[in-house]
């Protein structure tokens, strides 16, 4: 496993991440735990979970996926001193959602936090993250409740998922003024078929130092392989979704190509896009949701796959994204390729 910093930090994070979304959704405590202990033993030194996490079980308990990484940590001390914590706040977490049982407002901030430690078992958090934006709430508040969980020692650096850049930015330069180090992290989709980010978020990290995380590597199924397949038959969960179903018949050319290039160099389809996005340089780590610990084994594979320049560019040709960074992307007119130079 290779490690790198995260964003413009000290801090050195496995170039996988372990997200827990499907722990108690489709894997029980136990299964939860063996994937942990799987984690370590492969060098994933990365957790990223939410306080909402369980929403999904059956029956739903937000809070639920914090519990078991609590109790796990629980069982042997040192299992949290290996591994960087990421939670997240924002959402509501009980069912009558009161008015301030949401959000990023000093007082939910302080509560979510708290809540997130019990429930973690531990005393602090690594990387505290807001789940979303939130355009009521303005960043002198935010970062004023931040900065006391800092000075309290409850979380050591915060993030941000699913922000625009320009909130980035504006995150950024007013934490500068509060002489604060702001956000270090964004955590957004991005994988073959979900190219956005390229064009502006992407950009706004690396002048900010932000680290990106990025998540969905397989596209909601769409480049596991066997896709066409599955979807025509309505087989396994993906295929049996109408909304899957629909994309896939509006991608299917690119599917088509894409999988015989997997077949041509002989690699899963499924490892051929972690590594891709692994490689890529506008990302910092791959959050990955295993809901086995052989599929964590194969994300992990895939990483460690090493593709060569000839291959990400007929990837860039099957799916082009948007054409590069802003405003070239949608200025120029014209679309260059390939749009970067991949990792190593």
């Amino acid at each position: 496993m290779k490690y790198t910093q995260l964003g413009r930090t000290g801090l050195l994070v496995s170039e996988v991440c372990l997200g827990t979304m499907n722990f108690g959704r489709r894997m029980d405590e136990a299964d939860s735990h063996e994937c942990m202990d799987k984690a370590l033993e492969l060098g994933i030194n990365f957790f990223d979970t939410a306080d909402v996490y369980g929403l999904d079980a059956t029956p739903p308990k937000r809070g639920l996926t914090e519990e078991m990484i609590g109790n796990w940590f629980a069982e042997d001390a040192k299992r949290r001193e290996e591994v960087v914590l990421a939670t997240k706040c924002w959402n509501p977490m009980t069912t009558n959602e009161g008015v301030n049982n949401r959000g990023v407002s000093a007082r939910h901030i302080k509560l979510a936090c708290e809540a997130s430690l019990k429930r973690l078992k531990t005393d602090h958090i690594d990387v505290y993250i807001m789940h979303h934006i939130e355009r009521t709430t303005p960043f002198d508040e935010i970062w004023q409740a931040m900065e006391q969980l800092v000075r309290e020692g409850k979380i050591l650096y915060v993030g941000s998922s699913n922000f625009p850049a320009w909130q980035i930015v504006k995150a950024n330069e007013i934490a500068k003024q509060r002489h604060f180090l702001g956000l270090v992290c964004e955590q957004s989709p991005f994988n073959l078929t979900n190219r956005a980010l390229e064009m502006e978020v992407m950009p706004a990290c690396k002048e900010y130092g932000v680290g990106v995380m990025a998540y969905g590597a397989i596209g909601g199924g769409m480049l596991a392989g066997g896709v066409i397949e599955r979807a025509e038959k309505k087989e396994g969960r993906s295929g049996m979704n109408p909304g899957f179903v629909k994309k896939v018949e509006a991608n299917r050319e690119a599917i088509i190509a894409y999988e015989n290039l997997c077949k041509e160099i002989g690699e899963h389809p499924l490892e051929v896009a972690i590594s891709w996005m692994t490689a890529h340089p506008g990302v910092c780590t791959s959050v990955v949701g295993p809901s086995a610990v052989s599929q964590l084994e194969q994300y992990v594979r895939g990483s460690e796959l090493r593709l060569d320049a000839e291959v990400f560019e007929k990837l860039d040709a099957i799916w082009p994204g948007p054409g590069g960074e802003a405003p070239e992307a949608y200025a120029w007119g014209q679309k260059v390729l390939p749009q970067f130079s991949y990792a190593e």
